[in-house]
């Protein structure tokens, strides 16, 4: 489902004379349906260079990110944007959304983008939210005023509203407590059951072994490492 074979990355800093900074030689991994994989490595070593790349925010120079057939190193960005809607969902740190847009609404989102009807999407949302014990009252309301929290419970809850066939997470259990952690690795692994491939960043190595079958150390794509 998520394959990246022979993968580099570099970037460019137009402002210092165009000088190019190798990040990433020979990324090479696949995540099997049903699969969680944890990319684990130094800070800096390139986690989430990787996870940019497979999501299509970063292109790759060269090699191919395989993502349900079709490779996003290569595809058009409407193309990127469909993957995005239909297959790949991306559950990061931090909650980006609208202003002034209900909880309610910013979780039924996905699920209204793919054509669920109103109130399935709805009522979906609000499962999910209150499973994640986000208050009641505070659905009609727009997240950007909670708490660190509580937004991080409403992009966990959006980012499983639609059961998407492959998953990107960032460390989705940061940050929360005993019991919303819990919930938390219940739904990947609910996830897994279902068939989902995910790739994911645990800092938490207690939900990393609960949840993941295998890691992989990005620090071995470092430009000069890399086998």
């Amino acid at each position: 489902m998520i394959e990246l074979i022979g993968v580099n990355k570099s970037f460019t800093l137009h402002n210092q004379g165009s000088a190019v900074i190798p990040v990433m030689e020979g990324a090479t991994l696949r995540v099997s349906p049903g699969e969680c994989v944890a990319l684990t490595g130094a800070s800096g070593a390139g986690k989430s260079t990787l996870m940019r790349v497979i999501y299509g925010n970063y292109l790759a120079a060269s090699g191919q990110v395989l993502v349900g057939g079709l490779d996003v190193a290569q595809a058009e960005p409407r193309q990127i944007l469909a993957l995005r809607r239909d297959t790949l969902g991306y559950v990061s740190q931090f909650l980006r959304v609208v202003p002034r847009v209900p909880t309610l609404e910013v979780v039924a989102e996905p699920l209204l983008a793919i054509g669920t009807e109103k109130q399935a999407a709805l009522d979906r949302a609000a499962a999910l939210l209150a499973r994640l014990n986000i208050p009641e009252r505070l659905w009609q309301l727009s997240p950007t005023t909670f708490s660190g929290g509580e937004q991080q419970r409403v992009n966990i809850a959006r980012g499983f509203a639609h059961t998407y066939p492959a998953m990107l997470l960032d460390e989705p259990t940061a940050s929360l407590d005993a019991q919303n952690r819990d919930i938390v690795l219940s739904l990947i692994e609910r996830a897994k059951e279902r068939g989902a491939a995910i790739v994911g960043i645990f800092h938490d190595v207690e939900a990393r072994n609960r949840v993941c079958d295998r890691e992989i150390d990005v620090s071995g794509f470092t430009p000069g490492k890399a086998a």
